[in-house]
């Protein structure tokens, strides 16, 4: 099966999973306070569904456009913007008629429910799988630097000691943190033996994404091929294991990170000039990436990689520390999507796709899932009309302000956050054809 349609099964599966999991999140606590949920849906039923059932006062069924799904509930005014049925005197069993306290845990319960379940997942995965690590020892050869990092002081074969004074258990996160979290400070020890403590600027974060250099520290692995896939460009080019890379497009490659660098700096998609070494005799390849830029060819690791196995009571903790740094780096980066470039970045569901490996691998899938779930938390607590947090943000104002928005202003609210829905996954998706077709 095509990488294509593998990556395409798993964002369906993981969506499905999520969809309904978070609409089990406004429905259990409807039920509960005896408010009549009309239909529930996995996926939207615009003009028909592929499958449709009434049990009891609720139609259960699957809609044909996998955009999302939804439970409408009798009383409120939401997607559907059912004016006949607001327009009638509240009943008892309407969203309407309960108190405030109760339409908020209604309509929190799928984000709290996307939450949870992000973190149950990475606590599921960290107890079944356990986790990789490269410490500090685990890297005799250090770091690649970027060349934009040389001038803070940093040199290539310096080895991560801490950030902002403390230890990291892999210190092949220091991009991610430097990237996302707040560092002040990096300790090093430079490949002569001498410790230096360098100064971090605060826009650090700012800096890489505008310059695109989001791996500024790449661990130092020779520019010499280990494997190659059959039937990839390299292979078919006539490379072979034990081949060392010397340039790319007449640019001298030192470590395996420069081929790597030079390989992506090239979008015209068109043919590398490759300069190797076989059996002490320079040789020279024209080789063209396949359509997702890579050539298949990987070099051997000279590192060492750590593994490590928890304990129940270890993989809660460890998974809910690992999902809270996910939800905090998220919140962190989604500053960038404000800017010319992280706009053009913004991506719909082939970037989502993407996410997913090209061949099935459960803790793949798994992690990916933890990881779409808590986004959607996010993303739905916003305060936007027609998301759970636009309908958040209007409860809070009654509780406070102790008098409902008149339903007038609710359905145009409503009307203006679906509108806003719409143009912003028309232009996520837009982006992800655009990348298709012109890089």
């Amino acid at each position: 099966m095509s990488p294509f349609f593998v990556k395409a099964i798993q964002l369906l599966l993981s969506l499905s999973i999520l969809i309904v999991l978070h609409e089990l999140g406004h429905f259990i606590p409807a039920k509960l306070f005896k408010t009549r949920v009309e239909k529930f849906y996995l996926f939207f039923d615009v003009k028909f569904s592929l499958f449709k059932k009434k049990i009891g006062e609720t139609v259960y069924g699957i809609g044909w456009l996998p955009l999302g799904g939804y439970v409408k509930i009798a009383g409120m005014i939401d997607e559907s913007m059912d004016k006949e049925q607001m327009a009638g005197p509240p009943q008892p069993w309407e969203f309407r008629s309960k108190p405030a306290w109760q339409r908020l845990i209604i309509m929190l319960g799928g984000v709290t429910v996307n939450i949870i379940l992000g973190f149950l997942i990475f606590m599921a995965i960290i107890f079944t799988w356990g986790t990789n690590h490269v410490g500090f020892n685990d890297l005799p050869s250090g770091f690649a630097v970027h060349e934009s990092f040389e001038k803070f002081g940093f040199e290539d074969g310096d080895r991560i000691l801490a950030v902002n004074g403390k230890e990291l258990e892999d210190v092949t996160d220091i991009n991610h943190h430097l990237f996302m979290r707040d560092v002040k400070d990096i300790s090093v020890l430079h490949s002569n033996g001498q410790k230096e403590t360098i100064q971090i600027p605060e826009d650090i974060g700012s800096t890489m994404f505008e310059s695109g250099v989001l791996r500024p520290f790449s661990p130092i692995i020779p520019a010499v091929l280990d494997s190659i896939v059959k039937g990839t460009p390299a292979d078919k080019s006539g490379f072979l294991k034990g081949d060392k890379i010397l340039s790319v497009n007449d640019q001298a490659v030192q470590y395996w990170s420069d081929f790597n660098t030079l390989k992506a700096a090239d979008t015209t998609k068109s043919a590398l000039k490759i300069v190797y070494l076989r059996n002490g005799v320079e040789n020279s390849i024209n080789v063209t990436p396949d359509e997702e830029g890579t050539l298949g060819v990987y070099p051997k690791i000279n590192y060492t990689i750590q593994h490590k196995e928890y304990s129940f009571a270890q993989s809660i903790t460890t998974g809910f520390d690992f999902g809270y740094w996910t939800l905090h780096d998220y919140v962190a980066q989604f500053k960038y999507v404000f800017t010319k470039k992280g706009a053009s970045q913004v991506g719909g569901f082939g970037a989502i796709g993407n996410l997913f490996p090209d061949a099935w691998d459960w803790r793949a899938f798994w992690g990916t899932t933890a990881f779409i779930s808590i986004i959607l938390a996010f993303m739905n607590i916003l305060p936007i009309p027609a998301l759970d947090g636009g309908h958040v943000m209007f409860l809070l104002y009654e509780i406070i302000a102790g008098k409902k928005p008149n339903d007038k202003f609710m359905e145009y609210a409503q009307l203006v956050g679906f509108i806003i829905l719409i143009a912003l996954l028309l232009f996520a998706n837009g982006n992800d054809i655009y990348r298709a077709i012109f890089k």
